[in-house]
C-alpha cells in the first residue's frame, strides 16, 4: 500500500516534541488532535490514518493549515510502512486510536477486526519499543470488562469481553501490558556498588585519532597510553544520562530512575592515566564531555538494535537464574 503524505507550509522550526496520533480522522481522536494542535503550538502532531469508512478529515479542517500539524495516509498493520515512519518522523510519543471499533460489524469479520486491533497494536508497539519512544497510550474500550447493570469496574476489573470487538481489544490491551512488563519496568540505571568507582572517558572519535596518530607517528616497540584527565564517578554519570534521556526536572526524578544493585566481585575505583606520550605524538582529545555523551546518546538511540537482543546488555551482574 502506498502512503499519502500531507503538510501544510515547510518543516516548523523550534517543535519540541512530536505526537502520533493513529486513527487521527475518527471521531474521538480528531477531537483530541484539535486539542493538541491548539493547546501545544511547539508539538508536531502527526495524524496517522487509514481513512476508512468511519474516518473523516472534515473533522480536522479547523488545524488542517497550522504548522504543527501533519497528516500521513497508511496502515498500521503494514509493519515496514510504519518501521520507516517512526524513522523518518523522530516519533516521541504515541497516542493509539486507530481500530475497527463497530461492535455489529465485528460479529460478521472477526478476522478483520482481530489482525486491525491486535495485530496492528503488535506493529506499532514493536516500532516504538526500537524507537525508543518516551510514551506510549493505548486506548481501550470500556467493553473490555463485560456487562454489569450494578457492579462498578476499576482498572483492576478482570477482562471479560462479551463481543467480539471487545474481546480484540482486551487481546490488544494485553500486549501492550506485556511489553510494559518486559521492558518498560527495568529499563532504571543499574549501578554495581556505591557508584563511587571513577572513570576516564572519552569521546569515540577522539580515540579513533589517537590509533590514526599512532599509526601515523608511533615508534615500534613503545607503548603509548590513550586517555584523558577527564573523570567522573559511575553515579553522576548515571545523573547525567538520566537527565539527558529523560529530560528530568528534579533531583528527586533522577534519583527514581536510579538502581543500586549489587556489586561484581571486583571493581576497581578507578584508573587514571598518563597519555603525556600520546600528547607529545600531537594528539589531544577535542570532544568536550558535553558535546561528546549528546552524540554518544543519539548514536546508540539510532543503532541500539543493531545487535542481537541488545536489552540483555543492560542486565545487571549477576544475570538472574545464572550459577557461576
Amino acid at each position: 500500500m502506498s502512503a499519502g503524505v500531507s503538510r501544510a507550509g515547510g518543516a516548523p522550526r523550534g517543535l519540541t516534541k512530536r505526537v502520533l496520533v493513529t486513527g487521527g480522522a475518527g471521531f474521538i481522536a480528531s477531537h483530541v488532535i484539535v486539542s493538541l494542535v491548539e493547546k501545544y503550538p511547539n508539538y508536531t502532531i502527526i495524524n496517522l490514518d487509514k481513512l476508512d469508512y468511519c474516518a473523516s478529515l472534515t473533522n480536522l479542517k479547523t488545524v488542517s493549515e497550522k504548522e504543527n500539524y501533519k497528516f500521513v495516509q497508511g496502515d498500521i498493520c503494514e509493519p515496514n510502512f510504519i518501521k520507516e515512519l517512526f524513522e523518518s518522523e523522530k516519533i516521541d510519543i504515541v497516542l493509539h486510536f486507530a481500530a475497527q471499533t463497530h461492535v455489529d460489524l465485528s460479529f460478521w469479520h472477526k478476522l478483520e477486526f482481530n489482525y486491525v486491533n491486535v495485530y496492528g497494536t503488535y506493529i506499532l508497539l514493536r516500532a516504538a519499543y526500537k524507537a525508543n519512544v518516551e510514551k506510549f497510550v493505548y486506548v481501550s474500550t470500556d467493553e473490555v470488562y463485560g456487562g454489569s447493570c450494578d457492579k462498578e469496574f476499576d482498572e483492576s476489573s478482570p477482562k471479560q469481553p462479551t463481543n467480539p470487538y471487545a474481546t480484540s481489544k482486551a487481546a490488544a490491551e494485553c500486549f501492550v501490558q506485556s511489553y510494559w512488563e518486559r521492558y518498560g519496568q527495568n529499563r532504571k540505571c543499574c549501578i554495581h556498588g556505591s557508584g563511587l568507582q571513577k572513570r576516564n572517558f572519552l569521546y569515540a572519535g577522539d580515540v579513533a585519532e589517537a590509533f590514526l596518530t599512532v599509526l601515523k607517528k608511533g615508534q615500534p616497540g613503545e607503548i603509548y597510553n590513550i586517555g584523558t584527565s577527564f573523570a567522573m564517578s559511575i553515579t553522576q554519570l548515571a545523573k547525567e544520562l538520566i537527565h539527558l534521556i529523560k529530560n528530568t526536572s528534579s533531583e528527586a526524578e533522577i534519583e527514581h530512575w536510579m538502581d543500586y544493585v549489587k556489586d561484581r566481585p571486583t571493581n576497581d575505583m578507578g584508573y587514571p592515566m598518563n597519555s603525556g606520550k600520546m600528547y607529545s605524538l600531537g594528539w589531544k582529545p577535542k570532544v568536550s564531555w558535553k558535546e561528546g555523551i549528546k552524540k554518544t546518546i543519539e548514536w546508540y538511540q539510532e543503532n541500539f538494535h543493531n545487535w542481537k537482543n541488545p536489552e540483555k546488555a543492560l542486565e545487571p551482574f549477576p544475570i538472574a537464574g545464572e550459577s557461576a
